[in-house]
């Protein structure tokens, strides 16, 4: 059983890659449910735990339950590439009254009584649950949030990078077990099944850190989105800026030595920048620096400039 999509030869050209901060924060409510089974986000969650003792969490908690479906009103797919928390929240609540009945409707725990509440009167439940999304941002994830995206951004960088060099099978090779692709289909083992073809605008691919480490997938009358977990989510709650050897900070700096570091992948400015918990003017600054010296290149892909180690600033971190 699974979900499979058939490709034409334009839907291809119309994959995109987005950033949902609300998915991120809706999946994030299955941390606090499920603890043991997200333990990666056991950090986090100590950071946040005290913090929510004055938030009354009930209703979205039931929306949500710890595995399985939850209503897809809460996680709209992004309509651009980059939309922010405001905007996604905008069109939550913007959901009609009947939609949201009718998906929270599904769940599986139809006697429970914050349910019960939702389903008497949908439009007040849309409002409340909104605002509670709201202030369990401010209080759970704004503040964390240019971490998790720095994160979500490096593993677009990386998944671009397999798509232009080796084509769709190479994208989707090592997405996530549970997805594979079969000529013109792409397949996503699932409970339920699903069987459509790609249209409009296409399958939209969103990484998530706080979906690990599971898939998931929104189907009709929803565009397709496919959400995944993001390379390196295990490193996210580690401190922001690398450890370096004590000699390549003594030969070339300490924030240089970082960032040479840091670049055992490729990287943006930006992401450097919120990595290292640093401005992006001052992270530029540093490698012009290591590029002028020979241990980093730059190569643009697309609108996007990537830095590197070369193989003299592999063999400086390595042997130093």
């Amino acid at each position: 059983m699974g979900i499979e999509w058939r490709f034409g030869a334009d839907d291809v050209a119309r994959l995109r890659f987005a950033f949902s901060p609300l998915w991120e924060l809706v999946s994030s409510l299955r941390v606090l449910r499920s603890p043991a089974r997200h333990s990666l986000h056991l950090p986090w969650l100590r950071m946040v735990r005290p913090r929510l003792r004055a938030l009354d969490l009930t209703e979205l908690l039931a929306l949500v339950p710890p595995d399985g479906y939850f209503p897809d009103f809460l996680t709209p797919p992004p309509d651009t590439p980059l939309p922010d928390f405001a905007a996604e929240l905008q069109r939550v609540r913007l959901t009609p009254p009947d939609q949201a009945a009718e998906e929270v409707g599904w769940l599986q725990q139809p006697l429970d009584p914050a349910i019960q509440r939702f389903l008497r009167d949908p439009a007040a439940g849309v409002r409340r649950v909104a605002d509670t999304l709201d202030a369990y941002w401010t209080v759970a994830l704004a503040e964390f949030w240019p971490r998790v995206h720095g994160l979500l951004e490096a593993d677009v960088v990386w998944r671009t990078r397999r798509l232009a060099s080796g084509g769709v099978r190479e994208l989707f090779a090592d997405l996530h077990p549970a997805v594979s692709w079969h000529g013109d289909r792409l397949v996503t083992s699932r409970p339920w099944q699903h069987e459509s073809d790609i249209a409009g605008d296409g399958l939209v691919l969103v990484p998530s850190a706080f979906r690990w480490p599971d898939v998931a997938v929104l189907c009709e009358p929803y565009q397709p989105m496919l959400i995944y977990p993001a390379r390196g989510t295990g490193n996210l709650w580690l401190a922001g800026v690398p450890c370096t050897p004590g000699a390549l900070s003594a030969l070339i700096g300490k924030t240089r030595a970082q960032i040479l570091t840091a670049l055992a992948d490729p990287a943006s400015t930006t992401v450097l920048a919120r990595r290292m918990e640093l401005t992006a003017g001052a992270v530029s600054q540093h490698l012009t620096v290591l590029s002028g010296g020979g241990l980093v290149s730059r190569q643009r892909i697309g609108r996007e400039v990537l830095y590197r180690r070369t193989s003299v600033g592999d063999a400086l971190v390595s042997g130093v």
